[in-house]
């Protein structure tokens, strides 16, 4: 069966899961259209994206970006600027790739789904932090949402086999796999040494800065634990965390019948980004082909919650909905940035996230401006925590 071309937005497309998604693009011209493109500073990088895919439309930060790179570029590009250029870019094309970096993702992902497109999600903090507000738009025709997260696409795929009930009655639990990240085993008296170098060198994936920081206190996989409680409408008591550190299982559905179903595969982000953009037609590219020819080991094991209480934090929040999770988030991306920027030590880093948690009020996040309200406020808490 042959299927109508798709145009594409992909919004992030400097960042690690953009240049994967070129690589995909790359070997699919004729099912797909890269017709826009959004990006921050590398505006180098973002002309040559255009020149060789003929790209329409690019959306950049501020008005010194746009004469910047208009500078780079030939005429008949459209440059839009700033969060409503972004909003413009997710409503012209039929996939819609989310891969802008942090809260400032959340325009993309609600702009998307109400202009009833498909959604590729690789911007997980804007689910997390405005689920109620993503739900409600959810809803509208022709809207898809569809995660790029290795181990949501690997969810996604093992729920196939359910007639997809509400809340999925006939799932006991989802089970998030996590490598470990590079301190898996690590003790709380070796983890008080940690330096940038050692939280930036993962062992399986290659990522972006602030991703990886997250993977090394297991802060990600908690993020992991609100988004598939959010996009599969389960209950986050019903999804599990697993230490895997071959990262070949890239996540699991349990049955009530005691069946387990597992989506496998080496770790390659081209395979989720494929099938993302593909479904219902899965592209013929292997990425992440095993050789079951050869010995393959897989070893499971359950997180250290102690060493690394990311994870319970993660779990609170989910557990006081509304806004918590905003402020997890907001927290966590403020905490993260210190740290990269020396200004705190690897230990300091979820410690300032507990704290400001501590200062939360329970609201229901009933709207966009009651969300900027609390994550500004989350924000705030933070820096005065790093202050301290």
């Amino acid at each position: 069966m042959s299927y109508a071309r798709r145009s594409v937005a992909l919004l992030g497309a400097t960042g690690s899961i953009g240049v994967q998604t070129l690589d995909v693009l790359r070997l699919e011209r004729e099912r797909f259209e890269l017709v826009s493109i959004a990006g921050g500073e590398q505006l180098s990088e973002l002309a040559a994206i255009v020149h060789e895919f003929d790209v329409k439309r690019v959306a950049v930060k501020s008005d010194a970006h746009r004469d910047a790179l208009s500078d780079l570029l030939d005429g008949g590009v459209e440059i839009v600027v700033g969060d409503d250029g972004l909003t413009e870019l997710s409503s012209d094309a039929d996939v819609v790739v989310n891969a802008v970096l942090g809260f400032a993702g959340l325009p993309v992902t609600l702009a998307a789904l109400s202009a009833g497109k498909r959604l590729a999600l690789a911007n997980k903090e804007s689910l997390i932090a405005a689920a109620p507000l993503v739900a409600q738009v959810r809803h509208t025709k022709g809207a898809q949402l569809l995660p790029i997260d290795s181990e949501h696409c690997a969810i996604h795929q093992c729920l196939a086999s359910s007639p997809a009930l509400a809340g999925y009655p006939d799932v006991k639990r989802l089970l998030l796999t996590a490598s470990g990240g590079p301190f898996r085993g690590w003790n709380e008296e070796q983890l008080k040494g940690a330096s940038k170098e050692d939280a930036l060198r993962h062992p399986t994936w290659s990522m972006g800065a602030k991703i990886t920081i997250d993977s090394s206190t297991l802060m990600n996989k908690g993020l992991e634990v609100l988004e598939a409680s959010a996009l599969f409408g389960i209950e986050v008591d019903r999804v599990d965390v697993v230490v895997h550190p071959q990262s070949i299982v890239h996540s699991m559905v349990e049955y009530v019948d005691g069946s387990v179903l597992a989506q496998l595969s080496r770790p390659d982000m081209r395979l989720p980004i494929a099938y993302c953009l593909g479904l219902p037609e899965r592209l013929p590219h292997h990425y992440g082909e095993l050789d079951f020819s050869k010995a393959v080991d897989l070893n499971f094991e359950p997180p250290d919650l102690v060493a690394f209480p990311a994870l319970q934090l993660a779990y609170d929040a989910a557990r006081r909905g509304g806004a918590a999770p905003a402020w997890l988030s907001a927290a966590n991306e403020v905490a993260v940035a210190a740290f990269l920027a020396d200004q705190i030590n690897w230990c300091d880093v979820i410690p300032v996230v507990a704290s400001t948690m501590d200062h939360y009020l329970d609201d229901p996040l009933a709207s966009l401006s009651a969300l900027y309200e609390n994550d500004a406020l989350a924000r705030q808490w933070a820096h005065d925590s790093l202050d301290r």
